[in-house]
């Protein structure tokens, strides 16, 4: 069984080269993953981003991050979950889910919800929240960009 940790210092710059890796997010997204990485790297006592890592021998195959979403009682959300292409279908991203769930139940939270693209990059993403029992409840029409969508999956936690 693969580990999964929660992140530490030092993290950061394998967790951007596997974004990158994935072939998948733009320099703004991958931006993102930096700024969220940073965020909580740097400040200990936040309560905004949480992460996990998938650690094999050292390297960082696996990557989520989550966290409450404001203005709400239990409800969550999963901003990041990626994984090595080197290791898709092996059950890494299921693992970084299944961390995430327990932490989230934890804290007394009731639902995951993420959101993600309609583009065709983005496929198996939804085909990966659909097979753990996510459901597609939303779809917002030429969100991104023209003609790609933001869809937002749900999981029922309690």
């Amino acid at each position: 069984m693969l580990p999964v940790r929660a992140l530490r210092n030092g993290d950061l710059e394998q967790i951007l080269a596997l974004a990158r890796k994935t072939g998948v997010f733009t320099s703004a997204e991958i931006a993102v993953v930096n700024e969220l990485v940073d965020i909580e790297s740097t400040n200990p006592g936040q309560e905004d981003y949480h992460s996990f890592v998938a650690d094999e021998n050292g390297q960082v195959v696996g990557f989520a991050c989550y966290g409450p979403t404001p203005m709400t009682e239990g409800t969550y959300d999963l901003y990041w979950i990626f994984v090595d292409p080197e290791r898709y279908r092996r059950g890494v991203a299921g693992l970084l889910l299944e961390k995430v769930e327990k932490a989230v139940r934890r804290a007394k939270g009731r639902m995951l919800i993420a959101d993600t693209s309609s583009s065709r990059p983005y496929g198996p993403a939804r085909r990966f929240y659909q097979r753990h029992g996510f459901r597609n409840v939303a779809e917002v029409k030429d969100y991104y960009s023209a003609g790609d969508s933001r869809l937002t999956y749900v999981k029922q936690l309690a």
